[in-house]
């Protein structure tokens, strides 16, 4: 059986190869709202796991037609940390990927654990979702397995954060009813200023999800933003605003320092005029142009993130 996938060409991370290790069938201990698999008891195991020779063999067979891959993607067909020889998969991976980086896709059920967070300290890029900081809309949207808290979670990333040096990135992913009020995104911005993750994916609902549950709109996701003071937040746009800002050179440094705008949002928000005054201030050095695990984020010239590629 072939246990990678793709290459995919991500919105954010480049020409990426997927390993799945799952294949077989959904190993989850979420039932997400949003997810695009077919809804499934939660379990606390992958079913039929792959092999390592397996998986790397495929790895270097793909590297070997694809030489222009970006990067390495361990993902699953649910939960890739459930996997019980990840900290042995990474070390091999790692002995073959040269010059790719390595990526992880986790929804960080199990970060509490110090052997997890032993594994993803030797990954390039550990992005983990986090749609709630309380634990009634956490258990509403993400269906956890029985005896998961998001207080754990939350503990287990403020800890995995602070020693970690690579790229962590932490999704949002909203849901029209369920975590797109205010408060909820005040509470996250509490947990995510002690995290300090290097970006924040701010998203919705893009496929079709295994509930009947609706995606926000992008002017929505625009406004709860800005409830994430002073972080860089990419927000995946989905729809042609309707119409663009004007902004002063001093307006855009105002924007700017109250929260970084990546490269999407100038392309969605910002009008000609604003684009032509975003550059001036480059050239005067201003403010700064950064790319952050693959996104371009424009910050204020006093935040020079030591995380930034």
């Amino acid at each position: 059986m072939n246990y990678t996938f793709g290459p995919i060409n991500s919105r954010r991370f480049g020409l990426s190869l997927g390993i799945d290790l799952s294949p077989d069938s959904k190993s989850c201990n979420f039932d997400c709202l949003y997810c695009e698999l077919e809804a499934a008891k939660p379990i606390d195991k992958i079913t039929n796991p792959p092999c390592i020779e397996d998986i790397i063999k495929d790895v270097q067979n793909a590297l070997l037609k694809e030489p222009n891959i970006e990067v390495i993607t361990i993902t699953s067909n649910g939960e890739p940390t459930l996997y019980n020889e990840l900290d042995t998969l990474v070390d091999e991976l790692n002995k073959i990927k040269e010059d790719k980086k390595l990526l992880i896709l986790s929804n960080a059920s199990l970060i509490i654990n110090p052997n997890i967070q032993a594994t993803l300290q030797k990954i390039d890029i550990v992005k983990l979702s986090l749609d709630c900081a309380t634990q009634k809309c956490f258990k509403k949207i993400d269906r956890p397995l029985k005896g998961i808290e998001v207080s754990d979670i939350i503990d287990g990333i403020k800890t995995f954060s602070k020693s970690f040096i690579h790229d962590l990135i932490i999704e949002v992913l909203v849901v029209k009813g369920v975590n797109d009020k205010e408060e909820e995104m005040d509470a996250l911005n509490l947990v995510l200023k002690d995290i300090n993750p290097c970006r924040i994916d701010l998203g919705t609902i893009d496929r079709p999800p295994a509930f009947d549950v609706q995606a926000v709109s992008s002017e929505t996701l625009k406004n709860l933003s800005s409830h994430f003071i002073g972080l860089p937040i990419s927000i995946i746009h989905k729809e042609q605003p309707k119409t663009r800002i004007d902004l002063s050179e001093e307006a855009i440094i105002h924007t700017i320092k109250r929260r970084p705008q990546s490269q999407s949002d100038v392309d969605y928000l910002f009008s000609e005029h604003s684009k032509q005054n975003l550059q001036k201030l480059l050239d005067k050095k201003e403010i700064l142009k950064q790319k952050i695990a693959g996104v371009v984020f424009y910050s204020d010239i006093t935040r020079l993130s030591s995380k930034s590629k």
